[in-house]
């Protein structure tokens, strides 16, 4: 059995882009991550009620968001692999699957189509040496 813990939609504002005008602004990324608790199971977590028996999904969303700000990524592939890099280094997590979306508006990209979303998806899995 396992058991997965999900922060889902995300809003982070972050600078984000290879373009200069991307540079110079924030825009709204989307951000959606499925976890496996190290103990696979949250019954432990449920039956004490206790925030210090579960994956503290609040600090979770914390950290993603100030990796995301911090870092000034130009890809999306790198802002996901870094939010992953650090979501397994600082919890206790077996396996996790994010979801970076960054939706592009006429009005946020000079030239673009009128509306789309460049999403990148990764699974990654804690390296057991």
């Amino acid at each position: 059995m396992t058991d997965h813990v999900s922060v889902r939609d995300l809003r982070v504002r972050a600078v984000i882009g290879v373009h200069a005008w991307e540079r110079e602004i924030e825009q709204t990324l989307l951000v959606s991550v499925d976890m496996v608790p190290e103990t696979a199971d949250v019954r432990k977590a449920a039956a004490s009620d206790d925030l210090a028996d579960a994956l503290d999904y609040s600090a979770v969303a914390e950290t993603i968001a100030a990796v995301l700000r911090e870092g000034r990524f130009r890809l999306i592939e790198t802002a996901a692999e870094r939010v992953a890099e650090r979501l397994l280094a600082d919890f206790p997590l077996s396996w996790l699957r994010l979801e970076l979306r960054k939706p592009i508006t006429s009005t946020s990209a000079p030239g673009a189509p009128p509306a789309y979303t460049a999403v990148i998806t990764i699974e990654r899995t804690r390296e057991v040496p």
